[in-house]
């Protein structure tokens, strides 16, 4: 038997439970992967919540969508993987725990190199980082400003965008300005007096915006920062996106991305993956625990805990 995190209802880090499931057989176009680290993301304790809706539970719930492992089977209709690949996957459903099946094309080769830790880091955060950039059209012309930097999904944000020639602030706290420094972006000192700062350091003002941490500060900055709504965007305040004429993507839209967009997000984890490898690209690891502490690992994510928090089966 295979081991899952799972619960059967909406409320605190205390209804997940280490349960036996039965191990996974890959169907058509799935492969089977045995787990070697699973990312948490804030996603996951949203919908644990109710924060975040979503359907009834009428049977136990698994959790989790992105981690790396090795193959242990393939299924049919499947090419390119073989019984025993280094692996990273996004989108499985249930990824924290022991086994799990997945979308042979939301399963990517882990180059050597690239830890299991560092290739569940990626899934979510890299995906909606990339996608939304892609998104805005962001170029080498451009001055990104983006808000929440040193998370995990701005540190991606940070990264693609100077690789891509753009010039990036990014506002954060004091404690976290030298991750961001380190990443390549300008840090700007979230609170009172924002906007004065960041013209101070853009005085032409920047030529798009990313809010990557939903405060109202940072939708009224951005307001007050840049005219052409259509280059602001939002990845958590979705419900304010159309009243104020910005765009909204990811968990933050109020309507589904774009195939277009989908497939972004997906093309992100071999691109990140690549540029890990050639030691280009960055992640923070955060706290790893034994898969039996998930109810821990969520009440880190839920009070913002530096790094990306794993769980290990």
């Amino acid at each position: 038997m295979a081991k899952a995190i799972q619960h059967t209802e909406l409320g605190g880090p205390e209804v997940l439970t280490l349960a036996d499931v039965p191990d996974p057989v890959p169907g058509p176009g799935e492969v089977a992967i045995r787990v070697e680290a699973a990312g948490v993301n804030p996603v996951e304790w949203k919908l644990r919540t109710g924060l975040r809706p979503t359907p009834p539970i009428t049977e136990p719930r698994r959790v989790g969508s992105d981690g790396a492992g090795h193959i242990t089977a393939v299924g049919a209709d499947v090419d390119g993987f073989r019984v025993g690949d280094p692996v990273a996957f996004t989108g499985a459903q249930g990824a924290y725990a022991t086994d799990v099946v997945a979308p042979a094309d939301h399963v990517f080769a882990r180059p050597a190199g690239v830890t299991a830790a560092q290739g569940a880091a990626l899934g979510i955060p890299i995906g909606t980082a990339y996608q939304a950039l892609r998104s805005l059209g962001v170029r080498a012309d451009d001055t990104l400003l983006v808000h929440g930097g040193s998370g995990a999904v701005g540190q991606a944000v940070i990264q693609f965008a100077v690789l891509a020639g753009a010039r990036v602030i990014a506002t954060t706290s004091d404690a976290r300005a030298d991750r961001v420094r380190g990443l390549g972006g300008e840090p700007v000192a979230y609170g009172p007096g924002l906007v004065d700062r960041a013209r101070a350091l853009a005085p032409h003002g920047p030529t798009v915006i990313l809010d990557a941490v939903g405060t109202d500060e940072a939708l009224h900055a951005s307001l007050e920062l840049l005219d052409d709504r259509t280059r602001i965007a939002t990845l958590v305040q979705g419900a304010k996106a159309d009243a104020l004429g910005i765009r909204a993507f990811s968990g933050g839209s109020p309507r589904p991305l774009t195939p277009q967009q989908e497939a972004w997000r997906l093309e992100a984890v071999p691109v990140a993956l690549a540029l890990l490898a050639a030691g280009r690209f960055s992640v923070e690891i955060g706290e790893a625990l034994p898969l039996a502490e998930a109810p821990q690992a969520h009440r880190l994510v839920e009070e913002g805990a530096n790094g990306k928090v794993l769980l290990i089966p």
